[in-house]
């Protein structure tokens, strides 16, 4: 886990000076000439990066016209455990991991990089008896809403750390007659790293 850690954080590193580099003729390093909230258009490739940390992966690709936003994506977290998420009905008893999902994103900014967004999320979640080690499978259309801050390096490279909720319907599976019951909420922050690859002023 400290050697992946330490490829990221290097990662970040070096990208960001290279690209402080680059425009350096442009504007200064922390406010580009435009300045990035005023793009017409933009394609934009981005990770929540937390999930390569926990033996998974995660990529989106998004278009921005104006300050309209749309993404889709695409998810797997590995031996991250999204039961703690989950409000009111969450079980100790449980893990309960993201397999691979693909997921549809609206969004707007409501002022300069300050995006609050909606989404649609077809998710199968693994869930993991913590006593006997048993798996199963649930499938969960989750929907719900976020919020979250471009915060640019440069012209290209962006950190953008936000806040989400999913609400799904109710769904269970049994573990040899202890029944889970998937939450019907989950709030969580997250952070992506993301890259503008085209842009249009």
């Amino acid at each position: 886990m400290k050697t992946k850690l330490f490829l990221v954080a290097a990662f970040i590193i070096i990208a960001t000076t290279i690209q402080a580099q680059s425009d350096s003729t442009k504007g200064s390093f922390f406010n580009p000439i435009p300045r990035n909230y005023e793009v017409k258009q933009a394609f934009e490739v981005e990770s929540l990066f937390p999930m390569f940390i926990t033996g998974g992966y995660h990529v989106g690709l998004g278009y921005r016209y104006d300050k309209f936003r749309v993404r889709v994506s695409l998810i797997n977290g590995g031996t991250y455990d999204a039961e703690p998420a989950g409000t009111k009905n969450s079980s100790p008893e449980f893990k309960r991991y993201y397999k691979t999902s693909p997921g549809l994103f609206l969004g707007y900014n409501v002022w300069k990089n300050l995006e609050v967004y909606s989404y649609l999320e077809l998710h199968t979640f693994e869930i993991e008896q913590k006593s006997t080690g048993i798996k199963k499978d649930i499938h969960s259309t989750d929907i719900g809403g976020g919020i979250s801050y471009q915060f640019f390096f440069g012209r290209h490279i962006y950190l953008q750390p936000g806040f989400h909720i999913y609400l799904r319907g109710d769904n269970s599976t049994d573990f040899n007659g202890t029944t889970y019951n998937i939450p019907n909420v989950d709030l969580a922050p997250v952070i992506r790293i993301g890259y503008r690859i085209w842009s249009k002023y």
